[in-house]
Parts: structure tokens; sequence; C-alpha cells
């Protein structure tokens, strides 16, 4: 008989082993969780782009999971790469009927807080947030990227893609800043572990929101978010659409989830969208910025 070969085998990387579908569904689909599907695949383009385009024949709390994403996006369609199942890359579906959509804005802060607190407990690992969607980890002393976050509209609801480099070694990082879990020391990388975790503290902050009426507030969400915020005391400079950029402390986060920048002038200036620059004090280069290919 010829043996199989190695490369087929569902542990031919004993560092890297699949996810379990099964497993992971048993835990998480189940009567009155908020998620209602998950699948994973061995690969595909971006789980956002295919979620949304599924997004107004789904049911809220759909989970889309790939081992290897080809075409990953971060903001302003950035690439993210990693080696196949180096991280967990996944999109969820969210249908927040009932809530102002001015306060959709919350849903990718939200997915942040989340991610922080699921992989704190799951990992061991002190993630902080980096407005408005940047997960950062402590590697040597240094502030590094490990993961980020993606909302998108689609449909009736809102497609949220998360990103997180777990075990990505430094030879493998896509750019210069980046980090993953292993490098912070976490205390596990089981991929499983930390995805449950993630979805299941999601699952918690979500429905927190949704029954204070979308109040950021209320839910806690927007305490929670400041208080693991790293952008937070720091100055930095905000890269604003069209060009223009803003320099200055940020000193909060807003009620719509705007970061507040206090500038040299004396003027409070909300900050909705843009790139965030966290600058060494008293010098205008650059000490954390985003690491997307």
């Amino acid at each position: 008989m010829t043996p199989p070969d190695a490369s087929d085998h569902r542990w031919s990387d004993l560092d890297r082993p699949p996810l379990s579908a099964a497993a992971l569904r048993r835990a998480l689909v189940r009567e009155g969780s908020l998620w209602t599907s998950l699948d994973v695949v061995p690969s595909v383009g971006s789980t956002n782009t295919d979620l949304a385009a599924r997004a107004g024949e789904l049911p809220e709390g759909a989970v889309l999971v790939a081992e290897e994403q080809t075409e990953g996006r971060g903001r302003l369609d950035r690439r993210w790469s990693a080696p196949a199942r180096s991280g967990l890359f996944f999109s969820v579906l969210l249908k927040p009927t009932g809530i102002p959509v001015d306060q959709w804005g919350w849903l990718p802060l939200l997915a942040g807080v989340s991610v922080a607190t699921g992989l704190s407990r799951a990992a061991g690992v002190d993630t902080a947030l980096k407005w408005p969607n940047d997960l950062l980890v402590t590697v040597g002393g240094e502030e590094r990227k490990a993961g980020g976050i993606l909302a998108e509209r689609a449909a009736d609801g809102v497609v949220v893609g998360i990103g997180i480099n777990v075990t990505l070694s430094e030879k493998e990082l896509p750019v210069p800043g980046a980090g993953s879990l292993a490098l912070a020391g976490a205390v596990s990388t089981d991929r499983d572990t930390l995805l449950r975790a993630v979805l299941r503290s999601l699952a918690q902050w979500y429905g927190a929101w949704r029954e204070s009426g979308g109040d950021p507030a209320a839910s806690r969400v927007q305490e929670a978010y400041a208080a693991g915020c790293a952008t937070l005391g720091r100055t930095v400079r905000a890269e604003l659409p069209g060009g223009r950029s803003v320099t200055g402390e940020a000193v909060a986060v807003d009620g719509h989830g705007r970061l507040v920048l206090a500038t040299a002038e004396g003027v409070q200036q909300p900050v909705g969208a843009g790139d965030v620059v966290h600058l060494r004090p008293g010098a205008s280069t650059e000490e954390t910025r985003g690491t997307e290919e």
C-alpha cells in the first residue's frame, strides 16, 4: 500500500493544526446564541467580501473563517497577508435592527474591545487598541500591530472582519512593526480556543450594546474602549481624507466614537475618519502606525 502524502494529512503541520469547524459549531452555534452558523474554508480572497455578498440571504450571526486569505484587506484598501493557519481571519454578520444607524459606527470599536477582552482571557496577552481599529501587543518592550478590524455595510447589516496574527515568527512578519501573539509571549496559541474566546466576548459586548439601544455609555463600551485605548494621552497626527492632517493630544473618544484631539491652538478637534499616527513625545517622528501592507 502506498502511504498517504504527508502534505495531505490533517496534522501535517503540527505547529499549525487546522481549525475544527465541528467543535467550534458545537461550542458556539446553539439555541439562544448570537451565532447562527459557522463555516471554515481552506482559502478565500477575503472573508469580508464573501460574507458581504451573501449578507442579504443570511441571518444575523453568520461567521465565516478562513485558514488563509489571499486578498485580505485593512483600512484604506491596504493588503493584509499572512501564512496559512498562522492566524485568525474571520468575518461576522451583524444586523443591529432598531439601533439608530448613526450608532453603528461603534461596531468596529466594540469589536476591538471584544477581541482585547477575549485574548486577555484566552492568550494571557495584554492587547491595546489603537484608534480606530488596530490591535497592539508588546514585543520586546515595543508596541507592535498584531491585528486589525474592518467593518463594512452590507445589505441590511454590517460585516465585521477581524484579523489576528497568532503564530507568525519574526521572519514571517509582513512589514516592520508587525507582531503576533506568539512573539508577545501568549500562554496559548491554540486557535480554536482563541476564536471561541473572541466570539463569546463579541456576543457579550454586542448583546449589552443592543440591550442599551446602541448607547455606548450605558453599555459601557465607550468606557471599556477608552480604558484599553493606547492612543489616548498621546500626541498623534491624524491624516484626514483629502490630504489634510491635524496634530494634537488625543484626549477622548466621544459619544460617536470619534477621536478628540486637543491642538496647540486650543481647539478640540473631533476626528471621525482618518489614519492616526502615534508620535514620539516632543517630536514629529512616528512611533506607531498601521502596519498593513
